[in-house]
């Protein structure tokens, strides 16, 4: 009910115009994996997933645009110990559902959608509002219910503003999920530099602590996150993010949380290319803030070769280095004429700091290999 009012407000906005052009798209995405993980009680995962997707967009002017785009995120999956035990699973939900009314300078966009930002790319101490993890080859993520606004200056500076409702799950480095019932605020102002960019962000939101700490007084608190990050390109790649959360309430260890990463990318000229990315991550989580007790600290590297025009080898290494964790993820990617496959080799660490994950990826503990074919129409 809440996504179809914020896109029915959205949708008066508009003056749909006798002349105006309009243009009607449908399409889709078939994913189905096979995965063999012999450290999980269930080591054989069969799976599959279609993610339809409409788009509708009126051109009123030559400025002014109003889109639709409409997803559904169609899933089940089969696992098993062979001949002996069997589980299964199957959903439907919605994946996007938004409309986006547009100029040349401003865009803004209400209903389910992905927000995404910062200048990281494998920890990211600013993944505020969705769950995508860089070991997915689909980059899949649900969406936040929200309304979105931007505004693009002339002189490359643009302007974030947002305000979110109905979301309850963790997002990134959160540690409490969201009180649903409770609005979310925030913005964020982007500015180019030399060579570069620089960006500050703010968001409010009600974290929900009463299952933590058992009891329902505390299942609506104040929660204030600010960040710093920037992006400058000279000779190598270099990028920083900082981000600081403090809650309203003492509730101990998760009262404050900072999180400072930084990183860069360098591609060395051997054969086709061979791009190279490393970032470092400090955490910490406290009752004081700015307090460096309780800290973790984990290291990430990508290494990304193309073959040739239609192969490509991605490498994934983390280290968390409080708990002496290691995880690897290698995949080979080919492309066929209409279908792109992946083969997949990984091991997880039974506990991982610092690596997102999300409810796509179903990375187990332990070793596993992986085999996904993936067709776009």
């Amino acid at each position: 009910m809440r996504s179809e009012l914020i896109l029915y407000c959205l949708i008066m906005l508009v003056s749909f115009e006798a002349a105006a052009q309009q243009k009607f798209e449908f399409d889709g995405q078939v994913s189905t994996v096979a995965s063999y993980n012999p450290d999980n009680s269930l080591d054989l995962l069969v799976a599959g997933r279609y993610i339809p997707e409409l788009n509708y967009e009126i051109q009123l002017d030559s400025n002014r645009l109003f889109d639709i785009e409409l997803s559904s995120n169609i899933s089940g999956s089969l696992s098993s110990l062979p001949f002996d035990t069997f589980t299964h699973t199957s959903k439907i939900s919605p994946y996007r559902m938004w409309a986006r009314y547009s100029g040349s300078q401003f865009e803004l966009r209400a209903g389910l959608q992905k927000i995404d930002f910062g200048s990281a790319t494998l920890l990211r101490p600013l993944q505020w509002f969705n769950e995508i993890d860089p070991r997915d080859p689909l980059q899949l993520t649900n969406g936040v219910y929200g309304l979105l606004g931007k505004y693009y200056f002339l002189n490359n500076t643009n302007i974030w503003v947002w305000g979110l409702y109905g979301n309850e799950n963790q997002r990134g480095f959160d540690a409490l999920p969201s009180n649903q019932n409770a609005p979310e605020f925030g913005g964020r102002i982007q500015k180019s530099t030399p060579k570069g960019e620089i960006a500050l962000s703010y968001h409010n939101r009600k974290a929900d602590a009463s299952e933590f700490l058992m009891n329902s007084d505390y299942s609506s608190i104040s929660e204030n996150k600010i960040a710093f990050d920037g992006r400058w390109d000279n000779v190598v790649g270099f990028w920083t993010e900082l981000s600081h959360s403090f809650k309203d309430e003492n509730i101990g260890i998760l009262t404050n949380q900072s999180l400072a990463n930084v990183g860069i990318d360098y591609t060395f000229g051997i054969g086709n290319g061979l791009n190279v990315i490393a970032e470092h991550l400090i955490l910490t989580y406290n009752e004081t803030d700015f307090n460096f007790k309780n800290t973790g600290n984990v290291t990430a590297s990508t290494l990304n070769y193309p073959l040739g025009l239609f192969d490509n080898l991605l490498s994934v290494v983390y280290y968390d280095w409080a708990g002496d964790n290691f995880a690897f993820f290698l995949n080979y990617q080919h492309s066929f004429r209409t279908v792109t496959g992946y083969v997949m080799a990984f091991y997880n660490p039974e506990t991982q700091q610092g690596i997102t994950q999300n409810d796509f990826t179903n990375s187990f503990s332990g070793p596993g290999i992986r085999v996904m074919f993936v067709y776009n129409h």
